[in-house]
């Protein structure tokens, strides 16, 4: 079902709902001790991180035009926010600023900035994802083995008090716990036997997710351990820690409101600039890996996806919660453990009220070693040995900017990893460009009453062509006929390959007949 009959018909969501449930539930448990992490590092209010949560589900989760994607407070603006709560002097300040950087992403939305998302080449996405994957795991080791004296979720290589990733993971060695390695022993276990034998052997192991059964074995475990069953036992620190409230009066005090008499000042304005920037770019390049990931190669408009996180953003703000951004972390669950359209991701925020409401004392059972072990599971996922062997069988042109996004995200941060691959990818780009113009040409036909659109590709297409080659494709109409020639082109960007290929698939749901002139893609791409 194309995302168009989704919008138009919402009660559509439903007929996926036997992967959409259990993968919401996943993405609700990883989600969790991300939220009170990050709002944690950030210096506000834990419940905080919860509202963004909350919001980043069911306001943006509804409002998005990506099936997949799912938002909530990004580890990104952690460091922002702890200075901005701090030089505007009040949280309440603060959350002006959050509204206001919610309207400033509309805005965006609305004058069409999105295209930005369409320059970052696939070899950056995907030493992005693999980045990603790889920080993942050395973030979680320490919390599988019991030490757990960075925050969930944190993204930068240099932590507080001095130590690094790498530091991290050897202290852990000295303040090992037994019973979070027992925990995540069992949890590993669990994982393995589930995905590999269990799957496969009847369809109510993949409906029921193996994480969903972590998670229940953990508290498990964890209640033996306080009744002495065992002789073990977590500390506070090592499982989470979600604010209880006793009543609705109680849970109403968890909410707090913005200070609007602040919204003119300017560094409350220039405080919402500073978010919305690096939340829409943050946004931006999740979408762009969030598509890559997604098995149906479905495309998340992007100017819908700003002013959607806008709109969350002045709800979050409105509200208490910390800023929101889509996230490629919990988008990366959804799409390991199943989830199919975006009803997942409304469904996690539910969850996460509805929790908030009713099960706070039991989801502090939770072991943070037990969702380590969900999260190590989803890093490997993304980063996989083999995407290395395939990224070098496509040449220095695509492994160069690959390694460098990957070695930089883990050695610094998310955007700054960005920034140097993307800074790669141009300088082969360049290089190119130095040798060969390029150009798009499109001439329109006629074919026994069909129409025909002729679409000729320059002799040097790079990554840069892919918005304009986009949004080309977009505009033919159903029920007719496109012919990509690329008779005359020496060479096509693997970014333009990835497209045309996803084109093709994308073209049957508009019955649209595609035809390739001397399209020759890499032979590892010819199932893709």
């Amino acid at each position: 079902m194309s995302s168009d009959t989704q919008r138009s018909q919402p009660w559509a969501l439903l007929a996926h709902l036997n992967r959409d449930l259990p993968a919401s539930i996943v993405v609700f448990f990883v989600a969790l001790p991300l939220c009170l992490g990050i709002a944690l590092a950030s210096g506000a209010p834990l419940f905080s991180g919860v509202i963004a949560g909350i919001i980043g589900g069911i306001v943006v989760g509804l409002a998005s035009g990506s099936q997949l994607g799912v938002s909530g407070p990004a580890a990104g603006l952690a460091v922002i926010v702890l200075a901005a709560i701090s030089n505007l002097g009040s949280y309440e300040a603060f959350l002006a600023a959050v509204v206001l950087a919610g309207v400033f992403q509309y805005l965006l939305g609305q004058f069409k900035a999105g295209f930005i998302a369409y320059f970052v080449p696939s070899s950056v996405i995907k030493g992005m994802l693999t980045g990603i994957g790889l920080l993942i795991i050395l973030k979680q080791i320490p919390h599988a083995f019991g030490y757990d004296a960075d925050f969930e979720g944190d993204e930068a290589f240099e932590e507080a008090g001095g130590h690094n990733t790498f530091s991290d993971i050897l202290q852990a060695w000295d303040f090992l716990t037994p019973g979070a390695m027992v925990i995540a022993a069992v949890s590993f276990a669990i994982l393995i036997f589930w995905d590999v034998y269990l799957s496969k052997k009847h369809r109510v192991f993949q409906v029921l997710q193996g994480p969903i059964v972590v998670v229940l074995t953990g508290i498990a475990l964890n209640w033996a351990f306080m009744q002495q069953w065992l002789d073990f036992k977590l500390a506070a620190d090592q499982i989470v820690s979600l604010p209880v409230a006793n009543s609705l009066g109680d849970f109403a005090s968890f909410f707090t409101h913005p200070d609007f008499s602040q919204m003119a000042q300017p560094l409350v304005i220039k405080t919402a600039l500073v978010m919305a920037i690096v939340a829409s770019l943050e946004t931006l390049l999740c979408v762009e890996a969030t598509d890559k990931l997604d098995p149906h190669k479905r495309v998340t408009p992007t100017n819908r996806e700003l002013k959607a996180q806008g709109l969350g953003n002045i709800v979050s703000g409105l509200i208490g919660g910390l800023p929101i951004t889509q996230v490629i972390v919990r988008s990366s669950a959804n799409i390991t453990f199943g989830a199919h359209t975006k009803a997942s991701a409304v469904l996690h925020g539910f969850w996460l009220l509805l929790s908030a409401l009713t099960i706070a004392c039991l989801l502090n059972m939770i072991p943070l070693a037990s969702l380590a072990t969900i999260l190590i599971m989803v890093g490997y996922k993304l980063a996989k040995p083999s995407l290395f062997k395939q990224m070098y069988g496509l040449g220095w042109e695509q492994f160069v900017p690959f390694v460098v996004t990957i070695a930089a995200i883990v050695f610094t941060d998310l955007l700054t990893g960005i920034g140097l691959g993307l800074l790669v990818a141009i300088f082969f780009t360049l290089h190119h460009s130095y040798r060969n113009s390029h150009y798009i040409k499109q001439t329109r036909s006629n074919e026994e009453g069909r129409e025909v659109y002729h679409l000729v590709l320059a002799e040097e297409v790079s990554f840069f062509n892919k918005a304009s080659i986009l949004e080309v494709l977009a505009s033919i109409p159903r029920d007719s006929k496109v012919v990509i020639d690329c008779t005359n082109s020496k060479s096509i960007a693997y970014d333009v390959v990835e497209c045309i290929q996803d084109y093709q698939q994308q073209a049957k749901l508009k019955n649209i007949a595609v035809e390739t002139i001397r399209f020759n893609p890499p032979k590892y791409m010819l199932g893709h």
